[in-house]
């Protein structure tokens, strides 16, 4: 499969979850008894390399500037002049498109540089920061601020970061800066904004160490943020707890059993899975997928290896902390794990055998599993057939309205509709997520918290209830930003209402 139509799968698939997470009312959700896939758009003018939803329900994407022309025009006449491109130096297509969820029609932003195989995270007030690439982009900061009158588009300070990065990986800090881990012959991570003249890059030995040769291996490391402020990096097979302020390795992990590499272009895919702050502690992550040692020079030779059809959870605070295997429905290397407002993880796109890279991957992976991390091990995984409609029995948010601020530990009132009794029902949870920056299966920044509170009471009118729940203590729990708030009832979730916390 072509690098450009696998792409276009994995853009397919993606936004019909965002689709179902925000608007469960439109005609392109699935029956429950068949069960089908709907294209949204036969074609947005580029390939989806890079995508992340933001706080206006629109989704930014973005791909490459060196491989040609686009199929979208740049408005206005507009055209790029860039004579570092390797493909155009005068090229009057767009490498960006702004998807709108509501209306379902792209509109055509411009990058400047090249923004190829680059990373990004989202900011507390909404920005999007995007940085790296390759050749004249591998510096660059880019910025998005979201609109919604259209007139918002990309700004670039070039030069922007210390260190090139290409295939780095972002994630955001409890006071709101950006760390950006990594990169191809980067071992080091750097911080964005910076702080001062003297605020450049540092030393990260972990990448050295977990760098195979020839094949790397340890590209777009997963970065979590734990409960204690630390950073969980994993990079090829095995990760460290990372003090980022010290400059200082807190804790070793040990290697995952078979010791068969997770991380581009062995590609895998890890979530943060979902906390409560009463078991914060006990903060668990899962990485699945991936090829087996010697599989991307094997499928650069021809010979398709069959990926990895196991994953590995491990709870980064244990005293002494083990990984736990377990075995997937079938194998998947570059594949998509998506945080669900139930708190489950639906694991989406990839191959069955090859690795990333140039058409290396064979055997698309065309069913999603939903993994539950609650039920007994051995009973997680479930195959998924169709997507069904929940409309009529997912509860509905009145309160708070969308873009409410809150702030840390304090108490929320939701204030919610459901068309049966929910008298003494203790099924309701009230959820919040963090959508990720998306790009070659590593989800930045993705993060979601079962929020503690009380029971449902009835409140103003039929059908009409209220749970009050406490909003996280500190920016190690949840940083500050927007996150989308979901009531949840016996697995199924409303829309989601964005709010902010600050």
């Amino acid at each position: 499969m072509s690098p450009s139509l696998f792409l276009s799968f994995i853009l397919r698939h993606l936004l019909l979850v965002l689709l179902l997470l925000l608007l469960p009312h439109r005609n392109v959700l699935t029956r429950a008894a068949g069960g089908r896939w709907d294209f949204l758009l036969s074609n947005i003018g580029i390939s989806a390399m890079h995508m992340q939803l933001l706080y206006t329900d629109r989704v930014v994407i973005f791909d490459r500037t060196d491989f040609g022309v686009s199929n979208i025009s740049l408005p206005a006449g507009k055209c790029r002049n860039d004579p570092s491109d390797t493909a155009l130096v005068n090229d009057c297509t767009a490498h960006s498109v702004e998807y709108d969820v509501a209306t379902n029609s792209v509109r055509p932003l411009m990058v400047l540089t090249d923004t190829w195989c680059s990373s990004g995270a989202v900011m507390p007030d909404g920005t999007l920061v995007q940085t790296g690439g390759y050749n004249d982009g591998d510096h660059t900061v880019r910025l998005y601020k979201p609109c919604t009158n259209n007139s918002c588009d990309w700004r670039e300070i070039n030069p922007g970061l210390t260190q090139r990065r290409w295939y780095a990986t972002n994630h955001i800090l409890p006071d709101g800066r950006a760390i950006v881990v990594g990169g191809r012959r980067q071992h080091n991570y750097e911080f964005y904004p910076k702080t001062s003249p003297a605020d450049t890059s540092y030393k990260l030995d972990f990448l050295v160490e977990t760098k195979d040769p020839k094949i790397e291996n340890n590209l777009y490391p997963f970065v979590f943020l734990n409960v204690d402020g630390n950073l969980f990096i994993f990079a090829n097979n095995r990760a460290i707890l990372f003090d980022y302020v010290k400059g200082t390795v807190v804790r070793t992990y040990p290697t995952i059993p078979g010791g068969d590499p997770r991380s581009y272009p062995s590609t895998g895919s890890a979530v943060l899975l979902p906390m409560t702050e009463n078991s914060a502690g006990s903060a668990e992550v899962l990485v699945c997928g991936g090829a087996p040692k010697g599989a991307y020079l094997s499928a650069m030779n021809g010979r398709f290896v069959t990926a990895l059809d196991t994953c590995a959870k491990i709870r980064i605070n244990d005293p002494n902390p083990e990984w736990v295997m377990e075995t997937m429905p079938m194998p998947r290397v570059m594949g998509d794990m998506v945080l669900l407002p139930n708190a489950n993880v639906l694991i989406i796109n990839g191959a069955g055998s090859g690795a990333a890279g140039w058409e290396l991957g064979r055997n698309p992976v065309l069913a999603p599993v939903v993994y539950r991390p609650t039920n007994p091990l051995g009973s997680r995984f479930e195959v998924q057939s169709s997507n069904p409609n929940f409309k009529n029995l997912r509860p509905r948010i009145v309160s708070p309205t969308a873009q409410t601020k809150i702030g840390y530990n304090q108490q929320l009132t939701v204030l919610f509709t459901f068309s049966d009794n929910l008298s003494n029902d203790t099924s309701i949870m009230v959820t919040m997520v963090v959508p990720a920056f998306t790009t070659h299966s590593c989800s930045m920044n993705q993060r979601l918290i079962v929020l503690s509170g009380g029971n449902v009471t009835a409140a103003n009118g039929n059908s009409t209830y209220q749970i009050r729940v406490m909003m996280p203590y500190s920016g190690n729990i949840a940083q500050p930003g927007y996150y989308l708030l979901f009531v949840v009832h016996q697995d199924v979730p409303s829309e989601g209402i964005w709010v902010q916390i600050s």
